[in-house]
């Protein structure tokens, strides 16, 4: 079983500042907190040092109270291995209460899982169908309405450091957190702020184009799904309905859309191995006709994608479609982080399920898909082709040889 290690405790003095920026990096530009406002910071339980300084760095934001839960993962395992079929999917009142108080706060969640592969050795039907939809339901909401400043960062640990590089080596994923989340810098805040306003040109280009569609061609894949004409592109600077901006994800390196549930055919395969649920998902492979995922398969973790795309009427249609080039900090490092967090910044992603509320000005119509499930999935590679069409049907070259084609 992996344990908590305080990276504190007997580090060198530079570590112990490395934390404490990383932490604040996190409050001041991810989330962004606001003075006055709670803070929810929710880590597994081997991530405790970051949530200690995510504290610190929340109080001295002007927090006015920082509520911190843990997660174990153990834990989910013996209700998913033991526990009965009603366990699965309960919801607890107490938990829906506390879901409902992160309307007007701040929440930050950690990743960076110490065992990726816990559950792999459960029924992936069962592993697929554990979740709270209830809970899901409340922040699907909350995103709708624009009520939560959040953000999610990673924190490097041993078990996370020996699935990526086979040893844990934990320094060395550090010092690649710090690449990816531009904590190398001598600003990282200025640096942030000039990455930012390039991935949001980007997406000002692509919605200047208005194009109809987006075509996919590369191994495996010969995919088109339609766009909406009232979803812009854009990059993951978000803001709440008063206009308080923050960063979601950190590290963040694609510029994407909701695209039309009702329209996506062909076959679309996965380039990355996808960390999906306590289970590792290899070689995957979808089928799509009129917009629903027909079929799947995997050359391992087919099971727990089967129950998940199975488990409401909008899991087995498309919500998201991300575009990413090779100047991705995240894709130059060369590592497969089997973290979502970090993998769906190296390259080209899509996902299926709900869509985002935030490309949308008012109400999406229905084109947007809804589902208590959101699970990408990364797709680009070197010889992955895309295009945007036009409503004649013309193709305009948005992405060859990961290399953006677009006049920027």
């Amino acid at each position: 079983m992996a344990v908590a290690v305080d990276e504190s405790a007997g580090s060198t003095e530079p570590q112990k500042d490395r934390l404490r920026r990383y932490a604040e990096l996190a409050v001041r530009v991810g989330a962004n907190v606001e003075e006055g406002q709670n803070v929810f910071i929710n880590a597994q339980i081997e991530h405790a040092p970051l949530a200690r300084a995510l504290t610190r760095a929340a109080y001295a934001a002007g927090a006015r109270y920082v509520d911190v839960s843990y997660r174990d993962q153990h834990i989910r395992k013996a209700m998913i291995e033991l526990g009965p079929d009603e366990a699965l999917t309960h919801t607890p009142d107490w938990m829906k209460e506390r879901a409902e108080a992160l309307a007007g706060a701040a929440s930050i969640w950690t990743t960076g899982d110490p065992e990726p592969e816990l559950m792999s050795d459960l029924d992936g039907e069962r592993v697929g169908k554990a979740q709270m939809k209830e809970l899901t339901e409340i922040g699907r909401r909350h995103m709708v309405e624009r009520v939560t400043n959040w953000s999610g960062v990673a924190f490097p640990n041993d078990g996370w450091a020996r699935e990526v590089f086979g040893e844990p080596d934990v320094e060395r994923l550090w010092e690649a957190v710090a690449f990816c989340t531009r904590l190398d810098e001598d600003d990282p805040v200025a640096a942030w702020r000039e990455h930012m306003e390039r991935l949001e040109s980007r997406a000002a280009q692509l919605n200047e184009l208005g194009f109809d569609a987006i075509r996919y061609r590369g191994p495996g894949t010969d995919f088109t799904i339609g766009l909406l004409p009232n979803a812009r592109w854009m990059s993951a600077l978000f803001r709440t309905a008063t206009g308080r901006e923050y960063v979601p994800n950190m590290p963040t390196e694609e510029i994407f859309t909701t695209p039309d549930r009702r329209r996506a055919e062909g076959t679309i395969s996965s380039s990355l191995p996808l960390a999906l649920l306590g289970e590792m998902v290899k070689g995957l492979k979808l089928t799509v006709r009129d917009g629903r995922i027909v079929e799947v398969e995997a050359e391992q973790g087919v099971e727990v994608v089967r129950s998940q795309i199975a488990s409401d009427d909008g899991a087995a249609r498309f919500g998201e479609i991300a575009l990413v080039d090779g100047t991705s900090r995240v894709g130059r490092t060369g590592i497969t982080f089997f973290d979502t967090l970090y993998d769906e910044n190296a390259t080209c992603h899509i996902a299926y399920g709900f869509g985002i509320p935030e490309v949308f000005d008012g109400d999406p119509g229905d084109g947007m898909n809804v589902s208590t499930v959101h699970t990408d999935f990364m797709i680009g590679r070197r010889e992955l082709e895309v295009d945007g069409l036009t409503k004649d049907g013309s193709a305009v070259p948005i992405l060859r040889d990961e290399t953006w084609q677009l006049p920027e």
